[in-house]
C-alpha cells in the first residue's frame, strides 16, 4: 500500500519505452532467497499465476507475502512509490509504508484480509503524497485488498490494486462549482460564458464550443481553445457567436437532432466543419446534447490527440451537459419575456436627449427585479416653447405591463401640458386630474404616481421645480474657486398624484458649472437602511465625484448606495457647463472597415479641434477598441459621440444591442476581440457602461491638459 511518495501518474499506464518501474524480468531476477518467496523456480503454481498477473496488468499492483507481507510490484506501483523504488522490492509492506502503516484503514485493513481473508475496498482513500514540486498533496485513490492462496487453498499473501483518481474527484468538485455558477445566469450569453470557463477547465481540453439553436432557424456556436486569453473586462463582454445555417452539418448539430451523444477516440471530427486551425487540430472529441425540449443545442470537448473516454468521464459529460440544458432552457425562457418588455419599454423612454452647447444631458436606467418585467420608472428633457428646458422624472408604481402603459400615459400627458403652459405647478396640477381620472376608469384608488418637474432657464440662470411625492432633486455646486458641494433642493412637500393634491414652486439659483440630478426612489433605497442614510450617502458621492459631467454623475449615483435593490433605479442629470462644449457623432455602419473610418474620422475632427496629440492618441486607440466590440459582440450599427469641453473630451459608443449579422464578411476577419476594456481603463481618466432600453453603451472620458498662455 503507498505512502508518502514521489510522482503521481495520471493516468497510471506508464509510456511505452519510457518504464521507471522494475520490469518482469528484473523482478524475477531480484534475489527473493532471502526472504518468503523464496527462489522464483520454487514459487507454488498459484502464486506465479499471480504474479504473472500482477507483472503484466498496467495498474499499479503488487504482492505482499507472506507473515512479513513482502513486496513485490509492477511499473504502475513503482511509480506511485517514487524515490522508495527499488529498495522496496523484498521489503516487508509495514516497513516501506512505516509512514501511513498505522492509520485507520492502512495496515490494519491488509493484516486483516491476510488473517481472515475479508477482501477491503475503499473507493475513496485520500494519501499524503510527495508532489513532483516537492510539497505534500492529498491524493484519492480508489484502492483494494484481496488474499492469495496457494495451490492448497492457504491464504499466502495481499494482493494490492491501487488506482490514482484524484483527477476524477477534482472534476467531480467542479461540477458542483458548474451548478453554482449555472444558478446565477440569466442569458444565454451568461451561461455560454459559465459553460466554456468551466468546462475547459474541468476537462483540462484543447477546445470547448456551446452550440444552440436560434429558435426560428439556423445555430449559433460559441467556443473557447486552450491559451486563449481572456481578463476579468473581456469575461464582462458578450461571447463572440458564429452562427450557422439550419442545415449545418457539424458534429454538435447532429447530435442535438439525435439527442444521442457521440464520442470520437482518434480521427478528424471537426474536418468538414473547421474555421481555423484551431478547429483543424482536433483529433478526439465529445459531443453532448443539451437534453432539453426548449432549447436545441450541445456541448463539444476536443483534445489535440488520441482520446479513450472512459465510463467516469462519459457520465460526468452527461451530467455537465444536463446542467447547461436546463441553464439554457431557463436563459430562452428569460430571453423571451425579457425581450417583450424591454420592446414595450422602448416605446415609453426618448429615444434622443436634446442636444444644446450649455447644457449637457445624460440619462441612465436600470430595470428592477430581474430585468424581466416593464418597469414604471420614466424619464424625458425637452425643449418648451419658451427656450427653457424642461426636465422630469417619475415613478408609476409596479412592475407589469398596466405599470408601464401608465407610466406612457402620464409621460405623454406631461409634455403636452408643459408645451402649453410650462409653469411646473400648473403641469403636475393637470397630471394629477389625469391620474385621478384613470384611478376611477380602472375602478381603483391604488394607482400611485409620483413625479418630478422641473423647467431650466439657462439664459436666467434659474431652475424652478415642483414635486408630487418624489425624492427632492440634488444639485451638485461648483464654486468659482473649483470646491464642489452638493445640495438637495427644498421644494414644498405635495402628494402623490391623483390625490387632490396642490403642489407649488420652487425657484433656486443654477449657475455655470453647477449639475441638477434627478432620481428615482431605487437610487437611495435599501432594505434595512433608513432613507436618510441612501439620500446622505448619495450627496456625499455625487459632492466627491471628480467631474461634473452628467454622464459620469448617472454612474456615480446609481453605485452611490451600497447593497441592491429590486426596484427600478433611473437617474437624469443636466450640467449647466461653464463653456459650450464641441461635440460630433458619426454612425458606424455593421462592416468590418467602420473601425478604421471611425479611426480617421475621429483623428480629421479632433485635430480640428487643437486637441493635444496625447489626448488624440489615447482617445482614437480607446475609441478602435469600442467600435470593435460593438461590432463583435452587438453586430449591429453603431453611433460614436464626441464631446469637448474645455476641460475633458467624453467619448461614446452606442449600440442596439440586437445580435445582427455583420455584413461583407465572416467575424474571425475582424481582430480577434480587441484588448479588452482593461485597455480603456488604462488610458482613460474615466469610464463605464450605461444600460439602455435600447442597447448599451460605453464610455470614456480624458482629461485636456489646459493650454499653455502663449
Amino acid at each position: 500500500m503507498p505512502g508518502t511518495v514521489g510522482r503521481v501518474p495520471t493516468p497510471a499506464i506508464p509510456a511505452p519505452g519510457a518504464s521507471t518501474g522494475p520490469g518482469p524480468a528484473a523482478v524475477l531476477a531480484h534475489d527473493w532467497s532471502a526472504t518468503a518467496l523464496g527462489p522464483p523456480e520454487g514459487w507454488d503454481a498459484a502464486v506465479r499465476a499471480v504474479v504473472g498477473l500482477i507483472l503484466a496488468s498496467p495498474m499499479p499492483m503488487a504482492l505482499a507475502y507472506g507473515d512479513d507481507l513482502v513486496l513485490l510490484y509492477n511499473d504502475g506501483y513503482a511509480e506511485l512509490l517514487g524515490s522508495k523504488h527499488p529498495t522496496a522490492l523484498g521489503r516487508p509492506a509495514a516497513e516501506v509504508h512505516a509512514d501511513v502503516w498505522e492509520l485507520p484503514g492502512f495496515g490494519d485493513a491488509i493484516e486483516r484480509a491476510y488473517r481472515e481473508g475479508v477482501p477491503f475496498l475503499e473507493k475513496e482513500s485520500t494519501l499524503p503524497l510527495i508532489g513532483e514540486s516537492g510539497g505534500v498533496e492529498q491524493v484519492v485513490f480508489t484502492r483494494s485488498h484481496s488474499a492469495v492462496r496457494d495451490s492448497a487453498g492457504q491464504i499466502v499473501g495481499i494482493l494490492t490494486v491501487a488506482a490514482e483518481t484524484t483527477h476524477v474527484t477534482e472534476q467531480l468538485q467542479s461540477l458542483s462549482e458548474v451548478a453554482a455558477a449555472l444558478a446565477g445566469t440569466l442569458t444565454l450569453d451568461d451561461v455560454a460564458r459559465v459553460a466554456l470557463r468551466h468546462t475547459i477547465g474541468m476537462f483540462d481540453a484543447d477546445r470547448v464550443a456551446f452550440v444552440v439553436d436560434e429558435g426560428g432557424g439556423g445555430w449559433r456556436m460559441v467556443r473557447r481553445v486552450r491559451g486563449e486569453l481572456m481578463d476579468e473586462a473581456d469575461e464582462r463582454l458578450p461571447p463572440l457567436w458564429r452562427r450557422a445555417p439550419a442545415d449545418w452539418k457539424g458534429p454538435v448539430a447532429l447530435a442535438a437532432r439525435s439527442g444521442e451523444a457521440l464520442f470520437i477516440s482518434d480521427g478528424q471530427p471537426l474536418r468538414e466543419t473547421a474555421v481555423d486551425r484551431h478547429d483543424e487540430k482536433i483529433r478526439s472529441m465529445a459531443t453532448l446534447p443539451l437534453g432539453t425540449s426548449v432549447v436545441r443545442g450541445g456541448l463539444t470537448v476536443g483534445y489535440h490527440g488520441a482520446h479513450s473516454w472512459s465510463a467516469a468521464e462519459r457520465a460526468l459529460l452527461a451530467a455537465a451537459a444536463e446542467l447547461i440544458g436546463q441553464a439554457a432552457e431557463r436563459a430562452r425562457r428569460f430571453e423571451t419575456q425579457h425581450g417583450t418588455a424591454q420592446l414595450l419599454q422602448r416605446s415609453m423612454l426618448p429615444e434622443h436627449l436634446p442636444d444644446l452647447p450649455r447644457l449637457r444631458i445624460a440619462a441612465r436606467y436600470d430595470p428592477g427585479v430581474d430585468g424581466n418585467a416593464a418597469g414604471g420608472d420614466f424619464y424625458d428633457a425637452f425643449l418648451l416653447p419658451t427656450g427653457a428646458l424642461g426636465v422630469v422624472l417619475g415613478d408609476v408604481a409596479g412592475h407589469d405591463v398596466q405599470a408601464a402603459a401608465r407610466m406612457g400615459q402620464v409621460r405623454a400627458a406631461l409634455r403636452a401640458l408643459a408645451l402649453a403652459d410650462p409653469a411646473p405647478d400648473a403641469v403636475l396640477t393637470g397630471l394629477d386630474r389625469l391620474v385621478t381620472s384613470l384611478g376611477a376608469e380602472a375602478g381603483s384608488h391604488e394607482l400611485f404616481v409620483t413625479v418630478a418637474f422641473g423647467v431650466i432657464d439657462a439664459e436666467r440662470r434659474e431652475l424652478t421645480l415642483a414635486s408630487a411625492g418624489h425624492p427632492a432633486p440634488l444639485i451638485r455646486r461648483c464654486a468659482p474657486d473649483g470646491r464642489t458641494h452638493a445640495e438637495y433642493v427644498q421644494v414644498p412637500a405635495a402628494p402623490p398624484l391623483g390625490l387632490g393634491g396642490r403642489p407649488t414652486t420652487v425657484t433656486v439659483a443654477f449657475p455655470p458649472g453647477d449639475t441638477l440630478l434627478l432620481f428615482s426612489d431605487g437610487v437611495v433605497e435599501r432594505r434595512r437602511q433608513s432613507l436618510s442614510a441612501g439620500m446622505d450617502a448619495l450627496g456625499d458621492a455625487v459632492a466627491k465625484a471628480g467631474t461634473s459631467d452628467p454622464r459620469a454623475l448617472c454612474a456615480v449615483a446609481t453605485a452611490a448606495v451600497s447593497g441592491g435593490t429590486e426596484d427600478d433605479v433611473a437617474v437624469l442629470a443636466v450640467e449647466h457647463a461653464l463653456k459650450p462644449s464641441r461635440s460630433a457623432a458619426m454612425e458606424m455602419p455593421a462592416e468590418p472597415t467602420a473601425p478604421s473610418r471611425v479611426r480617421h474620422w475621429m483623428t480629421g475632427q479632433l485635430t480640428e479641434w487643437r486637441v493635444p496629440e496625447s489626448v488624440i492618441g489615447a482617445a482614437v486607440l480607446c475609441t478602435s477598441e469600442l467600435t470593435t466590440n460593438a461590432l463583435l459582440h452587438a453586430g449591429t450599427a453603431a453611433r460614436v459621440e464626441i464631446d469637448l469641453s474645455p476641460e475633458r473630451l467624453l467619448v461614446s459608443v452606442a449600440d442596439s444591442g440586437t445580435r445582427g449579422t455583420v455584413t461583407r464578411a465572416r467575424t474571425d476577419t475582424l481582430s480577434s476581440r480587441g484588448r479588452g476594456l482593461g485597455l480603456i481603463e488604462e488610458l482613460s481618466d474615466a469610464w463605464g457602461t450605461d444600460p439602455s432600453v435600447r442597447g448599451s453603451t460605453v464610455w470614456f472620458e480624458i482629461l485636456v491638459p489646459p493650454a499653455e498662455p502663449h
